[in-house]
């Protein structure tokens, strides 16, 4: 492989129902799941795996076609990479377990819960998909990465992109991070690095584009926190009021952070999630 890795945790591998899932899995204590988003991968949670890990055992997938996971073998919804992704916990011996999801990621953990309640002990929403993209001019705009690909040309060049504030901005700052040069190093590797393996991206963008859960919210009886950056222009914080509001749910916002809350302020996310987690 020739992307990012998870300091401190084992890749692994393993065949489910027709996709090859690649995940990193580690650390001791309650079972944790981190689940990345559109166009990501496991390696997107370089910044805060390390902090958690101290109190979790951890299991980290690549979503089918994303970073080392094949894609599926159809596209049919987000109900597919859910069943997956609590397969690969599942073999694990890691269930039941609390998940976390960032931006489709929290459309993919709020799917394994409504489909295996009995295994999630509690949800929380990182700047979740699902609601909203943004409006008529995010919804185009991740049409046009989910297609073109832009971030496969930067993740060639991360090493350079590290190294260059104008870069940086260019390529973090419009839609995705208040602040990119406060950005580390690793987080940039970690957010890059995965777009040169990519096999199905566009899969994922068309099953989130037909996943409205909006009259399933009520179904979730486990606990839930949504968290949230102040300065998301990709998600707006109204989704995030509206999660709040339909799943009964705790909120969280993190100041001067964008959509990628996780890289961006993975101190304040550890925090938030240890006052949270059981």
């Amino acid at each position: 492989m020739t992307d990012a890795k998870l300091p401190g945790l084992e890749e692994r591998f393993a065949q489910v129902k027709g996709v090859r899932m690649r995940y990193f899995v580690g650390g001791s204590g309650p079972p944790l799941l981190l689940v990345h988003g559109l166009g990501g991968a496991a390696a997107n949670w370089t910044e805060l795996a390390p902090l958690l890990v101290r109190r979790h055992r951890l299991l980290v997938p690549d979503l089918p076609g994303h970073g080392g996971s094949s894609p599926l073998p159809a596209v049919s919804g987000l109900a597919p990479f859910a069943d997956r992704v609590a397969l690969v916990a599942e073999r694990e011996g890691m269930l039941p377990a609390s998940v976390v999801g960032h931006s489709l990621g929290g459309m993919v953990v709020l799917r394994v819960a409504l489909r295996r309640p009995a295994d999630v002990r509690a949800v929380v929403l990182a700047a979740g998909a699902g609601l909203s993209l943004g409006g008529i001019w995010g919804r185009q705009l991740l049409s046009l990465f989910s297609t073109a690909r832009p971030g496969r040309v930067a993740a060639r060049y991360r090493a350079l992109v590290a190294r260059s504030h104008l870069l940086r901005r260019l390529v973090f700052g419009f839609v995705s991070v208040a602040d990119p040069a406060a950005l580390t190093d690793e987080a940039v590797e970690g957010f890059l690095a995965g777009q040169l393996l990519h096999t199905d991206v566009d899969g994922a963008w068309r099953a989130l584009r037909a996943d409205d859960p909006r009259e399933e919210l009520e179904q979730i009886v486990c606990p839930v926190l949504v968290l949230w950056g102040s300065e998301d222009v990709q998600l707006p914080l109204d989704d995030a009021f509206e999660y709040t509001r339909r799943l009964r749910a705790r909120l969280r916002v993190i100041p001067g952070c964008g959509h990628l809350l996780i890289g961006e302020r993975p101190d304040a996310c550890d925090r938030a999630l240890a006052d949270f987690l059981p």
